[in-house]
């Protein structure tokens, strides 16, 4: 289980998680949600921006709208109820807001409900969710979660859920556990792979092994380990040590202690994921019968959405549900009891969180309010969102601004709204707070309550705040999250509740009804909202984090205490059970499937795949109009009305040194005002008339001009531009333009104040992803030993990055005049009159009457940039190195030598990565290298690392460009082992390619797997966006046919190829983030490494 940025919904909100992220099954390195789930790696980075919740802005309310309902409410593809005489019909709608037509089913000989929705969407979604409420912390829910999808009545290899990971097309693939349901996803553009995926999940819910073989709960969820009497006992299992890992995060920590405080009664009181303390008191005969209790038809929610039949969906569902009779306390049973607001004054907890040794002694705090305790109302539902952007949506919201300006602390805890369960809640806080200030944070965000529910809000900034929430409603982009995986997750707001599904969806009536009351009496309906939901809501607590340097040793040494204790109560053959058991275990994890159990997975054929690369529609202009600036363009056939505008200026031009200053000196073009508006002003002027802006970095190698593009790169010859990103209707693309051309030329970077505040941010947010995402950093770091693009990465993102900003936040501190000349230099250089225009790209997705609207603006634009349209040109970056690249290998050598790093922090895991390069500069890389690496990930190191290891995630990166591999692990409770199985890779590989060339039905499961990563479904705005990439990398469409035919004529010899470079392997070397109590265990095994206190 882990806290990631996938897009859960709330409500009416959509896109947006609002405060709660559920729980995952398992980690692969993928942007796509393959995998049992999925996180935002390094890699993705420019794709962050994508699911911002600030700025996604349009007008409305009080003022002029500029998003009409016509241009985006899509056509309601409209059916004739399909009846089926195994289901009742019991109810028909039409979400006209997304254009989706539903029909609720009540199947009859079992009870389930069936919501069948039909939209134009051939990225078909199905979804099964349980109501599983928890009695206790020792997170059977999550531990089961993993647990169905290894193995079942009818697909009875060990892990089906890994032979469907590696041999299909799925756009989604994964299983979520919130504190009161547990989902169960899938999702293909394959019919034939949609049904596939379907009958798996629907198999494994209902008839998993692992109710019947205690080994499934023993691996997945607890197990003692013991192989010699001699030896200590050990607690192992993949839910214990992903939860160490959650538990290890102090953030983590404040977000469950905030939730178990408001509800003492009732379910959301434990936590369903699991504490490590307490998980090992599950049995597995109560792990049985949670399964019995909850995983019935009567309990299910089952969802279907896309352009497939729906008589076939009806069909294929009966085929499992009439095997069940009728259950009604399974449903009854599962009901979550509201909790009444009942404490008669706020009450205060402290709570202990993990330090470094040499980290500031800073407290965290958060205040949390119970909202509700009866069902809200859909206008209830809108305004409270509405209520959440002004409080905290914007670095210039009151809450948010007041807060950070304040001193206080250095970063917003508590995230604000949370609405998607049966309650709602409020959190607010900070993190890095003096431990006399604590009280001081808790009467600030008071005090800003009581102000503001006197004085109300502007109009402008309702207006924005409104035009926000209504643009992203309207939009609905969930990127490349399947559209109808989001209308899945916001129809369970009100579904799991026994509330109507479709409810939760609509949000047209309540935002008129909301208008009206903002017209008629102005932000009224916000001050009373804050006077009796927050200011006189006793029902109020606040929780106080206080670091210990010594708890992370506290309970290393409790949880040994309690093994010793265990075991020297047990008898010698109880002993002898526990070795035995341990023994089977291993046994059973390392025995692979037999070719009868694999037969039992449906597989797809070659001839099943999509042999052409899609290609998105791209029109260069360059020194359009004469005006020295590259316009690239992106027809396509429809982006309901909506311009997406990317605007990029050259990067070369700064020295080296001045690069980690490019990361905060983006910030500030949103975040610090410009021209005659100041902070607050300018975002309500970006919310008034945009979609919402934001910048960010793109920082490429290239492919020379001339050169073989299948060749390995040196990473000498780059593209580095700072891009503003924003998107407008047609109508109001002139403002856009205008608010680009005002935050390039005009931020106000001389304010001290903010630019602090910035910094501070950023470590804090560094520090807490070095804690949770180890993995990332540690590849970030190996990569910058072995190229200079790499190591620019490094100190624009990794780990010498938040020593960077450590030392800016000091000269922001104590020499300010001199931090504010390097960013005025900064900007002077980006817009140097005599190169800037060379430098700037224009970047333009949208469809053709989007196109014939703007084009005027996008004239006046072009002559009112700033720099010489005759200007000088920069140099070629295809053919000369970039500008930074000698300082940079100058610099590497020092600060990034090869050697094997440790870097300590407080945990109670690690993150274990271990690389090199296999290519060198010239070398050929085959398209096979992908399949390859992916057979790797999705096999031998999910079986060692994760399923016999225990990590949480095991799995490795190949870059074809630079010709660099690297082993990484995820929330893994072993360090030195690991790298054992990191390095017997090469021989495994090999027996592995002789195996394959006597199994073709492996191999041609391997490539559908690598086809299925290389067809992503993307979002408009994406689309634009890789194709500029793809055009600014120099790769041709050409070479992108060349490389996906070579995938689909991958040979047993590759693998082998493969494995003989891995052996051969340049100056490996290991990055890890842990402990420096598993860094000592390590070096007694013989892997000692360079260490390094990184907090």
């Amino acid at each position: 289980m882990a806290l990631f940025a996938c897009v859960a919904t709330s409500g009416r909100r959509l896109l947006v998680a609002r405060g709660f992220t559920p729980t995952l099954a398992a980690i692969t390195p993928s942007l796509r949600q393959t995998g049992r789930s999925a996180f935002l790696s390094s890699s993705s980075r420019s794709n962050r921006y994508l699911f911002s919740d600030e700025g996604r802005i349009i007008r409305s309310a009080t003022t002029t709208t500029c998003m009409h309902s016509s241009s985006t409410l899509s056509t309601a593809v409209i059916t004739e109820a399909v009846e089926h005489p195994a289901y009742d019909l019991i109810a028909k709608d039409v979400v006209n807001e997304y254009g989706y037509d539903c029909t609720l089913y009540r199947h009859k000989k079992s009870g389930a409900e069936l919501l069948s929705v039909v939209a134009d969407d051939d990225n078909k979604v199905f979804g099964i969710t349980f109501r599983t409420p928890p009695s206790d912390s020792t997170g059977v829910p999550h531990i089961l979660e993993h647990s169905v999808l290894c193995g079942s009545r009818k697909y009875t290899t060990k892990d089906p859920f890994v032979q469907l990971l590696q041999g299909s097309l799925q756009t989604f693939l994964n299983a979520f556990t919130y504190p009161d349901r547990t989902c169960y996803v899938v999702a293909s553009q394959n019919t034939k792979d949609f049904y596939n995926l379907i009958n798996v999940y629907t198999d494994a819910v209902f008839y998993p092994r692992a109710v019947t073989d205690p080994n499934v709960h023993a691996q997945e969820g607890w197990h003692l380990e013991l192989e010699d009497k001699s030896e200590p006992l050990k607690y192992k299992g993949v839910v214990y040590n992903e939860m160490k890992g959650v538990y290890s995060s102090p953030d983590s920590l404040l977000t469950r202690e905030c939730q178990r405080s408001l509800f003492p009664d009732n379910t959301y009181s434990v936590d369903s994921g699991g504490d490590p303390q307490v998980i090992p008191d599950l049995s597995f005969e109560q792990f049985r019968d949670f399964h019995s209790k909850y995983y019935h038809p009567a309990n299910s929610r089952i969802y279907f959405s896309g352009d497939d039949d729906i008589r076939k969906r009806l069909e294929i569902m009966d085929e499992y549900l009439s095997e069940f009779d009728a259950n009604p306390s399974c449903k009854t049973g599962s009901v979550v009891q509201w909790q009444a607001k009942r404490f008669t004054e706020p009450k205060r907890e402290q709570h202990y969180y993990p330090s470094g040794a040499d980290q500031p002694e800073t407290h965290m705090m958060a205040v949390n309010w119970l909202l509700n305790d009866e069902p809200l109302t859909p206008y209830q539902d809108l305004m409270l969102s509405i209520l959440d952007h002004l409080l905290t949506g914007t670095s210039s919201a009151i809450l948010r601004k007041t807060l950070m300006e304040s001193g206080l602390g250095s970063a917003v805890t508590g995230g604000g709204l949370s609405d998607e369960l049966l309650q709602a809640t409020f959190s607010i806080g900070l993190k890095g707070i003096q431990a006399e200030n604590v009280d001081k944070v808790e009467q600030l965000i008071m005090d800003t309550f009581r102000q503001v529910s006197k004085e109300g809000f502007s109009e402008d900034a309702i207006a924005a705040s409104m035009n926000t929430v209504e643009f992203e409603l309207r939009e609905f982009n969930t990127g490349s999250f399947p559209k109808g995986l989001a209308f899945m997750l916001g129809s369970m707001s009100k579904w799991l509740y026994d509330k109507s599904p479709t409810d939760g969806l609509k949000f047209e009536e309540p935002l008129a009804q909301l208008k009206a009351e903002i017209a008629a009496n102005g932000s009224e309906v916000f001050k009373n909202a804050i006077k009796t939901l927050l200011v006189e809501n006793t029902h109020r607590t606040i929780i106080e984090m206080i670091p210990s340097k010594t708890l992370e040793a506290k309970l290393v040494k409790e949880e040994e205490d309690r093994l010793a204790a265990l075991k020297s109560a047990m008898k010698d053959e109880d002993l002898a059970r526990v070795i035995d058991s341990t023994t089977v275990l291993k046994k059973l994890q390392a025995t692979e499937d037999s070719p009868e159990d694999v037969a039992t997975i449906p597989k797809l054929a070659l001839g099943d795949l999509k042999r052409e690369v899609t290609e998105y529609p791209i029109d260069i202009s360059e020194n359009e109009a004469n005006s020295g600036v590259t316009v690239v363009r992106h027809e396509l056939a429809t982006t309901s009305g909506i311009a997406y505008v990317d605007f990029g200026v050259d990067l070369s031009s700064l020295d080296l040194s001045e690069v980690p200053l490019i990361p905060i000196f983006a910030k500030l073009l949103k975040e610090a005002g410009a021209g005659e508006y100041d902070d607050v002003a300018l975002a309500q002027r970006i919310g008034t008339h945009t979609g919402g802006v934001d910048v960010s970095l793109l920082n490429t190698v290239v492919h020379p001009r001339g050169v073989d593009q299948s060749e390995c790169l040196d990473g000498t010859k780059m593209q580095t531009k700072l891009f503003l990103r924003g998107k407008a209707t047609s109508e109001k693309v002139d403002e856009l333009f205008s608010l680009m051309k005002l935050m390039l030329t005009d931020a106000r970077l001389d304010s001290k104040s903010k630019v602090i505040e910035l910094l501070k941010e950023s470590k804090a947010r560094l520090e807490s992803s070095i804690q949770g995402s180890g993995h990332s950093f540690a590849n970030t770091r190996m990569k910058a030993r072995y190229d200079p693009s790499g190591y620019i990465s490094e100190k624009l993102q990794g780990i010498t990055y938040l020593s960077s900003v450590k030392e800016l936040l000091k000269d922001a501190e104590e020499d300010w005049p001199k931090l504010l000349g390097r960013f005025q230099t900064v900007r002077n250089k980006l817009l140097n009159p005599k190169t800037c225009r060379n430098g700037m790209i224009i970047n333009l997705t949208g469809d053709s009457k989007v196109f014939a609207a703007i084009q005027p603006s996008v004239a006046e634009f072009l002559e009112r940039l700033p720099g010489d349209s005759m200007g000088e040109k920069l140099q070629d970056f295809y053919s000369n190195d970039h500008p930074w690249i000698v300082q940079a290998i100058d610099e590497m050598q020092k600060a990034t030598p090869i050697e094997d790093e440790g870097f300590i922090v407080p945990t109670q895991v690690s993150y274990v990565g271990k690389g090199g390069k296999i290519y060198t500069a010239g070398e050929h890389v085959s398209g096979s290298s992908s399949v390859v690496a992916r057979f790797l990930r999705t096999g031998y190191l999910w079986d060692h690392v994760r399923v016999i290891g225990g990590a949480y995630g095991g799995f490795c990166t190949f870059s074809p460009d630079l010709g660099f591999f690297s082993f990484l692990s995820y929330r893994d409770p072993n360090l030195g082992k690991t790298i054992d199985v990191y390095d017997a890779t090469a021989g495994e590989l090999l027996k592995a390619a002789d195996d394959l060339a006597n199994n073709p039905e492996a191999l041609e499961t391997a490539i559908i797997g690598a086809v299925g990563d290389m067809d992503n479904v993307l979002s408009p705005d994406q689309k634009g966006w890789v194709s500029l990439q793809r055009w600014l990398s120099g790769e041709s469409a050409e070479q992108r046919q060349k490389w996906r035919d070579k995938v689909l004529l991958t040979q047993p010899e590759d693998f082998k190829s493969f494995a003989e470079r891995l052996k051969a392997m340049k100056s490996p070397s290991v990055a890890v983030i842990s402990s420096k109590a598993a860094f000592e265990t390590a070096a007694n095994e013989g892997k000692e490494m360079k260490l390094v206190d990184v907090l």
